[in-house]
């Protein structure tokens, strides 16, 4: 997921999808209840209070959340160099690689969905296609980088990465922030701390996206299972006009973007075959 979302036409939540944690994802970042810091302060007036907080914190899916946390920052810090390099050197070839990662998602997203989907639901294909087709065409706004901005740029973008279809690096991009964070993501990697408080700035309005973002998609979810995921794929059919339009303006080598494209592929189908090998065996444990 993090080497998904360091990627500017890449959802980290496509990722999640055809591995098969995107709903637990989704579920976990929902558990986070904070009131379990004030039930434990209240402790000490009041000390029953002290085993709801108690209750209360063990009702968080903690280890997954850190564990995915982990790789997905583990995955920023070592990904930033590379992707300034391959987008700098190599941009068609990259963005064809993307083409295929993003096209071989949403048929799998279906594939592997289709018992939740009726024929009422792909009205939402075409709905989620236009919204995921507007958004990647949007221009790049031009803002400053105070903590401030940076901030609701990590509320904003956040909520795109859990979001398949939806590049939360392309968001930041259209934010004027991609850089620039790309830029302090280079810095921590190369232990220089300098602009640490951007990190921690964009980290926190990340959090605070996720938590609450991650109440709506459940609720979408539980309630309109079938609709969220066609409008899912449409959104990512929609996001090929990030990668398409790069591509047809770039100049590269016809076979060496088509190997690109089948790359992609290639990867997602991998990942997806992984992801059923996993679920088998947990279903047989």
């Amino acid at each position: 997921m993090g080497s998904a979302d360091i990627i500017p036409g890449v959802s980290g939540g496509t990722i999640a999808l055809i591995t098969g944690i995107y709903e637990r994802l989704v579920n976990a970042l929902k558990s986070i209840n904070i009131s379990f810091i004030f039930y434990f302060l209240y402790g000490f007036i009041k000390r029953p209070y002290f085993k709801k907080s108690k209750q209360k914190f063990k009702e968080i899916d903690l280890v997954f959340l850190l564990v995915l946390g982990g790789g997905v920052l583990v995955a920023f810090l070592l990904l930033a160099n590379v992707m300034s390099i391959l987008l700098d050197d190599y941009p068609s070839y990259t963005y064809a690689f993307f083409l295929g990662l993003i096209l071989s998602s949403a048929v799998v997203v279906y594939v592997s969905n289709k018992k939740f989907i009726h024929s009422k639901d792909f009205i939402f294909v075409l709905i989620g296609f236009m919204f995921g087709f507007f958004i990647v065409g949007l221009e790049s706004i031009q803002a400053d980088h105070s903590i401030v901005i940076i901030l609701l740029s990590g509320v904003i973008t956040f909520c795109a990465m859990i979001l398949p279809g939806i590049s939360g690096a392309f968001i930041l991009l259209i934010l004027g922030q991609y850089e620039f964070m790309l830029g302090v993501l280079r810095n921590l990697s190369n232990l220089d701390f300098s602009q640490f408080e951007f990190a921690i700035s964009y980290g926190v309005g990340g959090i605070i996206g996720l938590v609450l973002f991650s109440r709506v998609l459940s609720f979408l979810f539980k309630r309109y299972h079938g609709a969220t995921l066609m409008f899912i794929v449409g959104l990512m059919i929609g996001a090929l006009r990030q990668p398409i339009g790069f591509i047809s303006n770039e100049s590269g080598d016809f076979v060496i973007t088509v190997i690109s494209i089948v790359l992609g592929i290639i990867v997602v189908g991998l990942i997806y075959y992984l992801s059923m090998i996993f679920i088998e065996k947990d279903s047989n444990v």
